[in-house]
């Protein structure tokens, strides 16, 4: 009884701290946002968005500092020594739980540059933040129903368009584009119904990632491979500001993007996406391995 009422307390502190740091950092950032809104000339709008990536960084690391304030889960990190923030990269990583953004956000904050997340077109309307995602640039997708595709064939597209300018706002300016290749965040149905040959991830999507190395590939440093790990299996928010999860393993690989992906040179859209999606399978077979070997060596020195 203790324990859960002690807990709960936890949590509600944490989230009024979060929810608080949230506001003191979202004023200034509206304010920002409406000059960069109002004001056409574009090396205003450019001072701007600088600004505002400094109050984002300067809030995601608050929140940061909370978690590690408020929890005693113990982040394992490694790979993040040579990171730099005067290039682009692309950020892909398996996806199981809300948890990821924070530790992603955690982990990357001020060591590569401000990581901008594709995100669900109803994500907008979300208080405070989704204004705050719009002002950044974070793409917004619109995800439409089989239904509506088979209704609409040419809705196909829309989020085709949204990627490629997106990337073009991107040229020119360092920048770390995320992308949860997987679509979705794991669980055990979904990876029964995909079949998916990997034990402990789902099938990684192509269409997104195609998109990103077509429009920007060139413009791009290189990948970072994003390997997130929890031990204790399935978990969520709630849990983390409980203080119930007790390990959080972060492996980041960096990797040369191949040169035959860095420019799409066939002119079958069908067949540069078909080598896309080989490359993200050994990467996910790799990904899937270490996952394997962390779990494994987490359960056997009992922590």
């Amino acid at each position: 009884m203790w324990t859960m009422i002690r807990d709960s307390l936890r949590m509600l502190i944490g989230m009024t701290l979060i929810a608080v740091n949230t506001l003191a950092h979202g004023v200034p950032l509206f304010l920002v946002s409406f000059i960069k809104m109002l004001v056409p000339v574009k090396t205003i709008r450019r001072a701007c968005l600088r600004l505002l990536v400094r109050i984002a960084e300067s809030w995601i690391a608050v929140n940061s500092a909370l978690i590690v304030f408020m929890t005693h889960t113990r982040f394992h990190v490694s790979g993040v020594g040579n990171l730099r923030r005067d290039g682009s990269y692309l950020v892909l990583s398996n996806h199981q739980s809300w948890v990821d953004i924070p530790v992603l956000q955690m982990i990357f904050n001020r060591r590569i540059p401000f990581m901008r997340f594709f995100l669900k077109s109803q994500l907008i309307w979300v208080p405070v933040l989704g204004l705050a995602w719009w002002a950044l640039d974070f793409p917004f997708m619109k995800r439409h129903s089989r239904a509506a595709l088979e209704r609409r064939p040419k809705l196909r597209n829309q989020d085709r368009q949204a990627t490629r300018r997106a990337c073009k706002r991107f040229r020119g300016i360092p920048v770390s584009i995320m992308n949860f290749v997987e679509g979705t965040r794991f669980r055990p149905e979904k990876h029964a119904r995909q079949a998916s040959p990997y034990r402990h991830l789902l099938r990684p999507k192509s269409s997104g990632v195609a998109l990103v190395l077509e429009t920007m590939g060139e413009a791009l440093r290189s990948v970072l491979d994003v390997c997130i790990v929890y031990p204790q299996g399935q978990t969520s928010m709630l849990q983390l500001m409980m203080d119930r999860i007790t390990d959080i393993h972060v492996i980041v690989r960096e990797y040369p993007i191949p040169e035959e992906l860095r420019v799409r040179h066939c002119e079958d859209e069908r067949e540069y996406r078909a080598r896309v999606q080989q490359w993200l399978n050994t990467l996910w077979s790799k990904k899937n391995m270490l996952i394997e070997k962390r779990i494994e060596s987490h359960v056997g020195v009992g922590t």
